[in-house]
């Protein structure tokens, strides 16, 4: 079969699924039957049981990926792949292959790049997921994904998908592991694919026990999003952070720090320099997590495009030299008071407070805009 007779690939990760992999590429083989599809089964196995030898024996194509991992078993698959378009799906029969046409049609009516079946759509069947999955986990999942990324989608870790050769390649799926399924429908917002789910019914498993580990793989689903979302994760906490706590600074050193029945002293102006110092550094870690974001495939942001574009290191080490040098002229000043009283009238605090937290903003300013600079540097 050349590579510009195949209409459709259907790749399908495998490990030790020997009862229900017949199963599933007898549904597949019957669709392409049934809609007389030009296809291909394509199984990326690492099983120790009898799953290779049935997959061959009904004429799948075995390959076996040399790294293990739920999405590296996808992405050696993808390798085989030769047909326009691509569906995966998983080998335990959770998911009913003879509903692959429905994820089919809107890419062939040119209405989607990627075609997501949704369970929580369509039907999900009694002990097909666990209650914390169905009600907890998947949904909050799904809302962070959709919340950081613009998503829109009800079902953000579907394992039923299909999509374009075409959407494929724009994607740039990297991902290795459980993150793999969060990992494409990032990259394919980041892309500007149109993205379509379809109702689909899901079923109890059968065979193997399952390999989904509900809290480690929750968290390196949402670990996965929050190192790719610095905003939510470092800038925007860090603004907050940095705007109150210097707000406070400022007041309690003015000696405006009566609120009512709540006055604010000197212990109150040191936790609030600390937690201002705190915040300007989260920006700073939010900015560079913008930066790598841009050098590994990712779509800049408008905060990126301006630090490369507008903001040279000159500009931001000149900014902290200015900041720091109000500090040092304002703790000059206070020093210089000090020596004027014959060392007997010590600054006030709260000026020893403020003062010191310029000098440690400015010194951040400085040496943080080297770092952007550096890690901005194209390799």
């Amino acid at each position: 079969m050349s590579e510009n007779s195949v209409d459709v690939s259907v790749i399908i990760p495998s490990l030790n699924e020997e009862k229900t992999i017949g199963i599933c590429i007898e549904k597949v083989k019957k669709v392409f039957e049934e809609h007389n599809i030009k296809g291909e089964i394509i199984v990326a196995d690492n099983s120790t049981d009898r799953t290779p030898e049935i997959a061959k024996s009904l004429g799948a194509k075995v390959v076996t990926p040399d790294k293990r991992g739920y999405g590296y078993a996808y992405l050696y698959g993808f390798r085989y792949a030769k047909g326009k378009y691509i569906v995966i799906g998983d080998a335990d029969n959770t998911y009913d292959f003879l509903e692959l046409p429905k994820l089919l049609e809107p890419l062939k009516k040119g209405e989607a790049d990627l075609v997501i079946g949704s369970r929580f759509k369509g039907k999900i069947l009694d002990g097909a997921m666990p209650w914390l999955h169905k009600h907890i986990g998947n949904p909050v999942l799904t809302w962070f994904l959709n919340f950081f990324f613009k998503a829109g989608v009800s079902d953000a870790h579907s394992g039923f998908r299909a999509f374009t050769r075409e959407a494929l390649e724009k994607m740039k799926l990297r991902g290795t592991g459980m993150e793999f399924a969060s990992e494409m429908i990032m990259r394919a917002v980041w892309a500007g694919l149109r993205i379509k789910e379809v109702p689909i019914t899901y079923y109890p498993r059968q065979g193997s026990e399952p390999k989904l580990k509900s809290f480690r793989d929750g968290w390196r689903h949402l670990k996965f999003m929050l190192l790719y979302a610095p905003s939510y994760l470092f800038v925007l906490p860090g603004m907050l952070l940095f705007i109150l706590s210097m707000v406070l600074v400022l007041l309690i050193s003015a000696g405006l720090s009566k609120f009512g029945s709540i006055h604010l002293g000197t212990h109150s102006m040191i936790a609030s320099s600390l937690l201002a110092i705190v915040g300007y550094q989260l920006v700073f870690l939010g900015l560079a997590g913008k930066v790598y974001r841009a050098k590994m495939d990712m779509p800049n942001d408008k905060i990126v495009e301006f630090l490369t574009k507008r903001l040279s290191l000159e500009k931001g080490a000149m900014v902290g030299f200015l900041i720091f040098l109000v500090g040092f002229v304002y703790t000059a000043y206070l020093v210089w008071n000090w020596i004027d009283s014959g060392f007997k009238s010590l600054p006030i605090l709260n000026q020893d407070i403020l003062a010191f937290t310029l000098l440690v903003i400015g010194l951040q300013t400085i040496f943080c805009s080297f770092f952007l600079s550096m890690l901005s540097e194209k390799v």
